[in-house]
């Protein structure tokens, strides 16, 4: 009974971590990465999830958590913009999640756009500076997509 309970929980965290790498208001693959740990766990990480395939997902995660944060800012620099615009970028990031969990790029991209135009008055550069940080946030929900995608892979693969 304690087996199928873990497995049901395991598996409910995989899927939010997948959905999470879509919606700003969830953890992403290291939700994943718990869910997917609990699994192994429960199964003695007898293969394919063994403990070495478990600190390598480990290492993985930490490392697309960390590039997660910096690539909207790898994005924005690359496309010269300012402190100002990647600020404008943030806070559009949080005001586009309240109209929807998709709200997040546009409200990057707007916020971006807004704040370095009313910085420079630059029309030219504030939309460089939204679009690198769309850039950049894009690529980030692409590595987050496919880590969690490579999770619910192995456990799928464990489950069969």
């Amino acid at each position: 009974m304690l087996e199928y309970i873990g497995v049901t929980i395991g598996i409910l965290l995989l899927l939010l971590g997948f959905l999470g790498s879509i919606l700003p208001i969830l953890p992403r693959p290291p939700l994943s990465f718990i869910g997917l740990l609990l699994y192994a766990l429960i199964q003695n990480f007898s293969p394919p999830l063994t403990l070495s395939l478990m600190i390598v997902l480990l290492i993985i995660t930490i490392g697309v958590t960390i590039i997660d944060y910096l690539l909207p800012l790898i994005g924005a620099k690359r496309y010269g913009t300012s402190k100002w615009g990647v600020l404008g970028a943030v806070g559009g990031m949080i005001i586009g999640t309240f109209f929807s969990p998709f709200g997040l790029i546009p409200g990057a991209f707007i916020g971006a756009i807004l704040m370095e135009w009313f910085v420079s008055r630059d029309k030219r550069q504030a939309l460089k500076a939204g679009w690198g940080v769309m850039v950049g946030t894009l690529l980030g929900m692409g590595l987050k997509l496919g880590t969690s995608g490579i999770m619910a892979y192995y456990l799928i693969r464990a489950m069969i």
